[in-house]
């Protein structure tokens, strides 16, 4: 989230798509209920009538998959009615840029698109450059090459009928959602987005994304009370583990993680630093030298010097132009190329994509370490349907780990608020917390290497491993690692600190080697102070918007709501007067910890001021980004048809590129994909209830629970039902090309047909949260037996939002 939970309060309209917010995330239902009391409109859009519907004081249906053109034609809107916030657009985001005349967009594809690698040469989208090494800018919005003019271009292919055709959203519908958000445009005003897995579990997900938060640019709701980008996430601290680099790609805090080609750390400063000749842009990534070695300290104390750059190269790299995410590995695995895999909290038989796949390559481990609360179909997989156990070699270990509230520690919500948790009662049985495993694991791995050191024991004997208390994972000391230390007496910004005390914000931290940092973004939240996140002050900030700053700690250094220097203009003072979020009274910034604390871009007298920097500081050129080079896909969304759809045409841009080329695609046996199929005529797509939790493994051992939801079900509309002689509870095979999955029929209003290019499409739900595991008649399966091989070129998130099935009676 840019801005978090509480904030929703302060919005004018908010707009609820790709999510179901009020059965998926019940308690921020709260603040968009209050919003609602104090006149807010809220508007959802969902392929099926939710929950959330039932509260909206607007509903309207789209197919799965086609959010780009529904938001493209929003766009179009806003541009053809000059509904944009004009001084906002002009002043703080990229629209004055001037592009490179390399850049076109025909056929439905971007200009350097090579369709053997079936990617993009990214240079052909630069911008123009001054003599300083500073894009060249038309503040005015006039050149045609001009990003703003390129954007208009672009999406003015996106009119409300040729939107209709594709979404099956009416055209009346479609204009009453563009006129009630684009409302807020005008200064003073603001309107906010919920989105979760329905936006991002697409091949186009990024890019899903990417054209809301130009909406919100052009509109000036970002950085503002009440308006933002706020991603809603599956769990209570998908955003910590998140922050903490549980993704292959990153490193804590969002550093790249190393390819191969980089030898040298002094490789990967060159390669990673962006650089800017622009005296007004903070370039706030400038720092990551800063926050690298920081890290390595971290992780490697005193063994970490200068000589050995810091430890740099003990640290795993990956080779250039592969992938590691989850798609990748599960592809080596069910190819035999992966002998040995610890699935830790997960259950991947029947939460990943293509279940049925994963499931198959589990039988090419050696070994399987499965760490969980409970068994699961990951860890029985062998014991599985259609399995023969006799014939399966991989060796599986159970690792019991205790549930949270048996455990001390943080997590980091939606709004990146971290928060302490103390530990209730203790653990159960032989489960022990994760940190205690970890820990334990660590020491074992150690003691071998000291005994057999192997070919390269220097990347485990030189971590530092100091995290026990008493025999036992100390939390607190995991905590203040990941704050920081100084590592000598020190003078930093004119301040003295002693050796071993706690850095109090990433400002603090040096590329020498004098500081540690485990994560740099969660420097600030245990200082000498105490620990930050503990707090639990309920007195509100100056400005009364619900920032509540001695609550828990946000990162980042306990800003709200981030990149809120754009919430003021450029003499410092806020668009909206009734809810600011920062205002400058002449001397500092008052509200919210500012976005840095350099002063307006204008000086009292109305003169530029050189002392100042643009608003979006973590850009290199300091500007938020309409036009968004570095996506794997393309500088500006497009709408591309799932790679399993009902059209043969794409209708923005014709038949020449159907899907998005540049969509991670397998191709293995078990990879099959299906579309304009006859065998697979209807739409399908995943969802969670409020009933169950993930793929079940917390909530389907409870008999009360599964009282309240006992079976696999499958929602379909009255049309649909009498087209295929279904009854409401009857049991049906839902089937894709990739497997089938028996349900419970749901015949519902809550689905409609859509008229998709004059035809009518039907459109099917089903949650994943079952498994064969529970409820012990196994005849409940995992929707994701279904769900396709394929996902974003940008993160790899598999698309299970929008795939082709069909449906039918068991015989």
């Amino acid at each position: 989230m840019t801005n978090h939970w509480i904030d929703i309060k302060n919005s004018d309209c908010i707009l609820i798509m790709g999510s179901n917010a009020a059965e998926n995330h019940p308690i921020s239902f709260k603040y968009v209920t209050e919003a609602m009391e104090n006149g807010a409109k809220l508007i959802n859009v969902d392929p099926r009538f939710t929950r959330t519907s039932a509260k909206a004081d607007f509903y309207t249906a789209l197919r799965s998959g086609t959010d780009i053109a529904f938001l493209g034609g929003m766009i179009k809107y806003i541009m053809d009615n000059k509904l944009y916030n004009y001084e906002y657009v002009r002043q703080y985001t990229n629209a004055p840029f001037i592009v490179n005349k390399d850049f076109n967009f025909k056929d439905g594809l971007f200009s350097g698109y090579d369709k053997e690698k079936r990617a993009y040469d990214k240079k052909k989208w630069a911008f123009d450059m001054d003599e300083d090494g500073v894009p060249k800018m038309d503040r005015e919005l006039a050149d045609e090459r001009c990003v703003f003019n390129l954007l208009k271009q672009h999406f003015n292919r996106y009119d409300v009928k040729t939107v209709s055709s594709i979404t099956g959203t009416s055209e009346e519908d479609l204009l009453t959602v563009y006129k009630t958000y684009s409302a807020t445009g005008v200064t003073g005003k603001a309107a906010t987005i919920m989105y979760a897995m329905g936006w991002t579990q697409h091949t186009v997900g990024v890019q899903n994304i990417r054209t809301m938060a130009i909406i919100q640019l052009l509109l000036g709701n970002m950085g503002v009370a009440g308006g933002g980008v706020n991603a809603l996430r599956g769990e209570s601290n998908v955003q910590g583990s998140t922050d903490h680099c549980l993704l292959w790609h990153i490193w804590p805090g969002y550093l790249g993680t190393p390819r191969a080609s980089m030898k040298k750390l002094s490789d990967y400063h060159e390669k990673n630093t962006p650089k800017t000749n622009d005296p007004l842009s903070a370039n706030w990534w400038g720092n990551k030298p800063k926050y690298m070695v920081s890290t390595l300290k971290s992780f490697f104390g005193k063994n970490a010097t200068k000589h050995n750059d810091f430890g740099y190269n003990w640290m795993p790299k990956v080779d250039n132009g592969v992938h590691y995410s989850w798609l990748d590995l599960f592809d080596e695995m069910y190819k035999g190329n992966i002998e040995g895999f610890f699935s830790w909290g997960q259950n991947p038989a029947c939460s990943g994509t293509n279940a049925g796949k994963n499931r198959e390559g589990m039988k090419n481990l050696k070994w399987m370490v499965n760490v969980n609360l409970f068994d699961n179909e990951t860890g029985s997989f062998w014991n599985g349907p259609g399995m023969n156990p006799s014939t399966i070699k991989t060796e599986v270990f159970m690792l019991p780990a205790c549930v949270s509230v048996e455990k001390e520690g943080s997590i980091t919500n939606s709004g990146r608020w971290m928060q302490w948790r103390y530990q209730g009662p203790k653990p159960l049985g032989n489960s022990r917390p994760d940190g205690d495993i970890i820990m334990d694991l660590g020491d074992r791995i150690r003691k071998l290497y000291e005994n057999d050191p192997g070919a390269f024991p220097e990347a485990i004997l030189n971590l530092k491993w100091d995290y026990l208390t008493h025999g036992e994972y100390d939390p607190h000391k995991v905590a203040k690692e990941i704050n920081g230390y100084f590592l000598k007496d020190i003078t930093v910004k004119g301040k003295a600190f002693k050796k071993g005390t706690l850095v109090p914000s990433f400002a603090y931290l040096k590329d020498d080697g004098s500081t540690s940092s485990g994560n740099w973004l969660y420097c600030n939240s245990y200082t000498e102070k105490g620990n930050m996140s503990a707090r639990r002050s309920g007195k509100d900030a100056s400005n009364n918007i619900g920032l509540y700053p001695e609550f828990s700690w946000c990162w980042p250094v306990n800003r709200r709501i981030i990149y809120n220097r754009a919430s003021v203009d450029l003499s410092g003072q806020p668009w909206d007067k009734e809810n600011p979020v920062i205002a400058w009274n002449g001397k500092k910034w008052e509200g919210d910890v500012p976005d840095g604390g350099w002063p307006p871009m204008l000086t009292e007298d109305g003169k530029p001021n050189p002392k100042a920097k643009h608003p979006f500081i973590m850009r290199p050129h300091g500007h938020a980004q309409i036009y968004g080079p570095g996506r794997a896909d393309g500088p500006f969304p497009e709408h591309y048809e799932p790679l399993e759809c009902p059209v043969a045409e794409n209708m923005i841009s014709g038949n020449s590129q159907l899907v998005n080329p540049t969509a991670a695609i397998y191709s293995t046996k078990a990879d099959a994909h299906a579309s304009c199929d006859a065998r697979f005529p209807f739409v399908g797509t995943t969802y969670r209830v409020v009933e169950h939790w993930q793929t079940g493994l917390m909530t389907r051992p409870q008999p009360w629970l599964m009282e309240l939801q006992p079976q696999m079900f499958v929602e379909m509309s009255e049309e649909l039902g009498k087209l295929r002689g279904i009854e409401n509870g009857e049991r049906v095979k839902v089937s894709s090309a990739r497997g089938s999955v028996e349900c419970s029929a749901i015949v519902t209003k809550r689905f409609k047909p859509f008229k998709i290019g004059g035809v009518d499409i039907h459109q099917i739900g089903l949650p994943w949260h079952f498994g064969w595991r529970w409820p012990e008649s196994g005849a409940e399966e995992s929707a994701n037996l279904l769900t396709p091989p394929t996902g974003d070129p940008n993160t790899r998130i598999p698309e299970t939002k929008a795939f082709m099935v069909n449906v039918a009676k068991l015989t």
